[in-house]
């Protein structure tokens, strides 16, 4: 059983920053991609950013220039670095880990919201 348990959502005013953490635990033999979606109310759940095995890295046209997707292998962790961030940017952010030999697992869920 994997699990993956998310961190770093809140409050932040418009222009702030956050920093969002995804770690996976359980039988993991190895993970291929590992990325962030989110959902605003109303809305279906987007791609946010992806980040392969290897460090290739893929942005949703909206977040390019302010969020920074990165991982640590060693940690099986995921994160989502968000700068100058908007009030359109609120949502729940979910984590995904695609794990070797098994399937795509996802996150509860963070919530984030920026204040204008």
């Amino acid at each position: 059983q994997v699990q993956l348990v998310e961190s770093g959502g809140g409050l932040v005013q418009a222009g702030g920053s956050l920093r969002l953490s995804c770690q996976a635990s359980g039988i993991i033999f190895s993970i291929n991609d590992m990325g962030w979606y989110r959902q605003a109310p109303g809305k279906q759940r987007e791609l946010v950013a992806v980040i392969s095995s290897g460090g290739s890295t893929n942005y949703a046209d909206s977040v390019k220039g302010r969020f920074t997707i990165s991982r640590d292998n060693a940690k099986n962790t995921v994160y989502l670095h968000m700068n100058s961030l908007k009030p359109e940017d609120t949502a729940v952010y979910f984590c995904m880990v695609g794990v070797v030999g098994s399937r795509t697992y996802w996150g509860q869920g963070t919530q984030v919201t920026v204040s204008s």
